[in-house]
């Protein structure tokens, strides 16, 4: 590389599978007034990254670019050290490590963040473990506590419970007194239980929705039953979060939760779709849960970035258990 002018970053200037990323040098980000300069140690890999990388639901390109993206740079998640701060930046200084989440670029050695979205990484835990928390675990969060109005002792379904956001819906919901139910495969049951989950559901032998039980909030992270299905597991005034549906390459699960918000108005279980936005707060909540012993980031495997691509394939695949981090 030319100096420390020069950085490595997984790039793609199209659309499609894996094979469109690559890895290549690209100018170091220079922090405007209000960002940090970031020296990534490691970076989460998220669904969003997969849908990102091929441009779907193809209604979104309106935002990502119609023909090919406008952000060259993939990575939402980043856990590093603080390298420069910009002139308006007062609470963090080089050498701090922090944690956060960026709209794009911690596929790579340096990425810029808004000082105003950062926070302090929690102290308990590796840049590998800090770096899976911030999209997933934010949320989580938001899902149970804002959207959701979870409540202690309520019963609470967490329908894809071994995955990234569900690893950390399960802890969550524990840690706000909850009777937490996990669904999930044969191969994950043991994780789901270990991780705090009162009771788990194998979805390869029962089907939750015509079990008879009743939950006063349902986080569906998986998207594999109808809406009708759903509710018929709500209890009567009950409530159901949704991240996640199909609906095919141009709406993907955007139709499904359009279904939802039309719906609502004229039911009496609360129909919510979830929309988690990057939140420093939220970052400080998380961390204070870490601290606290209550929640404990679930990785499935580390990947080195020269390999992002194979990473952001396997978790595509939808069978990753907790969440998948790259190492930089």
């Amino acid at each position: 590389m030319a100096g420390d002018r020069r950085v490595l970053a997984i790039v793609q200037d199209r659309y499609g599978p894996v094979d469109v990323l690559e890895l290549k040098e690209v100018d170091k980000p220079v922090a405007g007034d209000d960002d940090l300069l970031v020296r990534v140690h490691a970076a989460g890999v998220n669904a969003a990254d997969w849908h990102f990388m091929r441009g779907e639901a193809y209604i979104a390109r309106v935002v990502f670019g119609l023909r090919k993206p406008k952000k060259r740079l993939l990575g939402r998640d980043v856990a590093g050290t603080v390298e420069a701060v910009g002139k308006n930046v007062t609470q963090f200084r080089p050498g701090d490590e922090i944690y956060a989440e960026v709209t794009a670029g911690s596929f790579a050695g340096y990425v810029c963040v808004r000082a105003g979205l950062a926070e302090l990484k929690p102290a308990s835990l590796t840049f590998v473990q800090a770096a899976a928390v911030p999209l997933a675990g934010n949320a989580a969060l938001q899902g149970l506590r804002d959207t959701g109005k979870v409540r202690p002792g309520q019963k609470v379904l967490i329908n894809g419970a071994a995955g990234g956001v569900g690893t950390f819906a399960v802890q969550i919901a524990k840690s706000f007194g909850a009777d937490v139910t996990g669904v999930c495969s044969t191969r994950n049951a043991g994780l789901v239980r270990s991780i705090g989950a009162d009771h788990v559901i194998d979805y390869t032998r029962e089907d939750f929705t015509r079990s008879g039980q009743r939950y006063d909030l349902i986080f569906d992270l998986a998207g594999n039953h109808s809406l009708a299905e759903c509710r018929r597991a709500l209890a009567p005034a009950g409530t159901l979060v949704l991240s996640s549906g199909t609906g095919g390459r141009w709406l993907g699960p955007m139709g499904r939760i359009i279904g939802a918000l039309m719906l609502d108005p004229f039911v009496r279980h609360r129909l919510r779709p979830l929309v988690a936005t990057p939140s420093k707060e939220n970052l400080a909540a998380l961390r204070e849960l870490i601290e606290s012993g209550k929640v404990t980031p679930v990785i499935d495997r580390t990947y080195p970035l020269r390999q992002a691509p194979e990473a952001i394939g396997y978790v595509e695949k939808g069978h990753a258990r907790g969440k998948v981090v790259i190492t930089v």
